[in-house]
């Protein structure tokens, strides 16, 4: 099954992640399809960035977000502006 979930980047104690499309079984830090967007959990403000447009393309055809991942979703299409 295909994930939408975070890849961790960072240094020790200065975490930083990638929002990626993977494989289900492919480990945390591994190989991934598609990187969608990044995390700055310690970054006061907006710290997370995502390719809306994409990730609507994936979840179309079947990834799964994980939790986390699914609530940056929520709040980036909150943020957009319908058209």
């Amino acid at each position: 099954m295909v994930r939408i979930r975070l890849k961790r980047v960072g240094a020790k104690n200065a975490p930083v992640y990638r929002i990626v499309v993977t494989d289900g079984r492919s480990p945390r830090d591994g190989r991934f399809i598609e990187e969608l967007g990044c995390y700055q959990p310690l970054k006061k403000g907006e710290n997370v960035q995502v390719d809306l447009d994409r990730a609507t393309y994936w979840l179309s055809k079947g990834a799964q977000p994980s939790d986390t991942v699914a609530s940056f979703l929520r709040k980036a299409a909150k943020r957009t502006p319908v058209a």
